[in-house]
Parts: structure tokens; C-alpha cells; sequence
């Protein structure tokens, strides 16, 4: 009976370990189930963060003068203008400084080719009636910022101009291209004018030797 009681016993026992085991392999296997899960929402949450700044960099690369119209207009300050010589051609490759000189920004630019140059600030509202010093060629100029506050879509920009004679608009014909013009049209007048007028003098010449001939 003993022997009965100590084999039941063992397999009660027996049971119990077993059961206890099996729970906590069923508890481990929870465990691992759960951090199985959530990685894996991790994971999803970080490929919808990707997809996210994805998609926000097609719409801004497919669209930047949509995103950035307003802003650029709002912000974007350029002074421009030519620097000309006593003949009224552009000065090339001039050193041409443009400073705000109430936020003591400034920069230094080159005239190209035409002697135009330009100098792009970035400002705010707050920035209107700052004073720009504009220095080129040892001469100096004092303006404001000056633009429409209201105005969010036009281009704000002075000109700014150094020498005589120079172009008001870079699309537009310089001062010395008028001149040469004008000295090429005077001279082919001059010539198509002299060529006129040996013609009628010829002509002449013809009429009076007939009429000399007919009275002979």
C-alpha cells in the first residue's frame, strides 16, 4: 500500500512538473508571440513612416513652384542693374557690393559679359524700407528696400544703375547699339543719297547732249 501510495503520489507529482512546464513553455511562447507582434508593428509603423516622407518628397519634387511660389516671393529681394562706361557699353567683370546696412548683410557680385550684375536677398516684410548701400567702380548709391508688402506673387527688385548711358532693362537694345545703328544707317543713307544723285546728274547730262543734237 505504501508502494501504491508512493507511485500515485510520484505521478501526481509527476503531473504537476509536467503541467508546470508545459505553462511555462506556453508562458514563454506567449512571450515570444508577443514581442514577435510587436516588432512586427514596429515594422509596419516604420515602413508607413517611410511611405509617408516618401510620398511628402514626390509631392514636393513634383511640385516646387507650387510649395515654394508664395515663399519665394514673400522672401526674395534682388537688386540688379548695370555698370556702363562713358560710351554707354557694359563694364564686364566689376566688383559691385550690396549691403543692407541696417541688418550689416551685404554681398559681393560680378558684372557678366553686359556689365549686368545681381544681388538676391533673402527678407521678410519687416525688412521693408531697410537702406541699401550699392558701391561699383569706386562710386556709391544710397536706396530702400522698397516693394508691395501686400503683393505676394510679383518679383521684388530695384535696378540699380552705374555710368551714363546705360540700358534701363537688359532686354532691351543698349545705348550703344542706338548709336552704332544710327552711324550705320547715316552712312548707307549718305552712300544710297550720293548714289541718287550721280544718277540724276547723269540723267541730266543725257537729256541736255539729246537736246543739243535736236537743235544742231
Amino acid at each position: 500500500m505504501l508502494k501504491n501510495a508512493a507511485l500515485k503520489l510520484a505521478g501526481i507529482e509527476g503531473d504537476h512538473t509536467f503541467n508546470c512546464v508545459r505553462g511555462i513553455r506556453a508562458l514563454g511562447n506567449g512571450k515570444r508571440q508577443s514581442l514577435e507582434h510587436v516588432k512586427r508593428g514596429q515594422t509596419a509603423q516604420r515602413k508607413l513612416q517611410w511611405r509617408d516622407w516618401i510620398l511628402a518628397i514626390v509631392v514636393v519634387g513634383g511640385f516646387p513652384s507650387v510649395v515654394f511660389a508664395t515663399h519665394e516671393a514673400d522672401h526674395r529681394f534682388t537688386v540688379e542693374g548695370f555698370v556702363c562706361g562713358d560710351d554707354g557699353k557694359g563694364s564686364p567683370n566689376i566688383d559691385v557690393l550690396v549691403k543692407d546696412t541696417k541688418i550689416s548683410y551685404g554681398q559681393i557680385v560680378k558684372t557678366d559679359g553686359d556689365g549686368h550684375y545681381k544681388a538676391a536677398f533673402h527678407l521678410h516684410n519687416d525688412n521693408l524700407g531697410d537702406p541699401l548701400l550699392i558701391e561699383a567702380n569706386g562710386q556709391q548709391q544710397q536706396q530702400k528696400v522698397s516693394f508691395d508688402p501686400k503683393d505676394l506673387e510679383a518679383e521684388r527688385i530695384i535696378q540699380v544703375n552705374f555710368g551714363s548711358g546705360c540700358i534701363q532693362d537688359r532686354n532691351s537694345i543698349p545705348l550703344a547699339v542706338y548709336l552704332g545703328a544710327g552711324a550705320v544707317a547715316a552712312t548707307v543713307g549718305g552712300f544710297i543719297g550720293f548714289k541718287v544723285i550721280r544718277s540724276w546728274r547723269k540723267q541730266a547730262q543725257k537729256r541736255e547732249r539729246s537736246q543739243g543734237k535736236r537743235k544742231k
